[in-house]
């Protein structure tokens, strides 16, 4: 059964949490953990889905429609002039650094992160995969040229001086609430031939390349237990690994404001901030 930690005074909730997560670790030392959009809230960049699991917004951007369709890519690009600031400019948090923190205590097989940010390994975690990819590079779909995703916004803001000047609300993953007339956008096209640049990313509709998905596989055989950090699971490529431990008899622990769709698998269940409760756990098991 489920051993949930709830509370409306989050002082309290915080500790009573971090002292439960501290227990959880130490029965189980070696820890498999995937984070989620939650991870980086604190950090600046809004996360997709509400306490429920429910969408806050219109779900992103699918693979195909930005393969498919130019439009699709002014609208995405033009957007993300404005957007990813957001994550240019994020910091890592006190969650960031109590997971770093807890590997170099030896308390980390593997860290799987659906978060395309790189905060995970700004704060110093080495064990890293980055399941959903990374937004900082962006890659040719024809010829495999790469660039750097901040010199691609720098000259789609010299080729689109008016859009570069907007200025709208921030969404998640770089985007930006932003609803204009895109016709006139020029997209930067690869530099070598001419083929479409995307971020580095697995967009809904595209599939997790099978090394990554592979490796965090064997990692979990390695593990004691599973805790997901600031996720719902509500996407498959992260629920599965969680499926997956209940089925070898894991214990699966989450950490989240909300629901998750793994909530029948759960053995420990906390509802509480992320990063007071995590930094809790680290302190305790440092005084142990």
């Amino acid at each position: 059964m489920t051993q949930a930690v709830e509370s409306t005074e989050k002082r309290e909730s915080s500790q009573v949490a971090g002292e439960a997560l501290a227990a959880f670790i130490k029965r189980h030392p070696k820890l498999w953990v995937i984070t989620g959009a939650g991870m980086s809230t604190d950090s600046g960049i809004p996360d997709y889905r509400d306490a429920d699991g429910q969408w806050k917004r219109p779900p992103p951007v699918q693979h195909g429609d930005f393969m498919s369709s130019f439009a699709v890519r002014q609208r995405y690009w033009a957007r993300a002039l404005v957007g990813f600031k957001a994550m240019r400019e994020a910091q890592v948090s006190g969650a960031h650094r109590a997971l770093a923190e807890l590997e170099a205590m030896g308390h980390v097989e593997l860290l799987v992160t659906q978060n395309v940010d790189r905060l995970h390994q700004r704060a110093g975690s080495k064990k890293v995969i980055d399941l959903h990819g990374r937004a900082d590079v962006v890659a040719c779909m024809a010829c495999g040229y790469q660039m750097m995703r901040h010199a691609m916004h720098s000259e789609m803001a010299r080729m689109n001086p008016a859009f570069a000047a907007l200025d709208a609300r921030h969404a998640p993953d770089g985007d930006a609430d932003l609803e204009t007339d895109f016709s006139t956008f020029k997209v930067l096209d690869c530099p070598r031939c001419k083929g479409i640049l995307k971020p580095q990313v697995v967009y809904y509709g595209d599939v997790v390349p099978p090394a990554r998905r592979l490796a965090a596989q064997a990692a979990l055989q390695q593990a004691d237990a599973v805790l997901a950090v600031g996720t719902s699971l509500m996407v498959y490529s992260g629920y599965r690994f969680c499926r997956d431990a209940h089925a070898m008899g894991l214990p699966v622990a989450s950490l989240s404001l909300g629901v998750t769709r793994a909530d029948e698998f759960l053995t420990h269940q906390w509802r509480a901030p992320l990063t007071p409760v995590l930094e809790q756990a680290v302190a305790c098991l440092k005084g142990a």
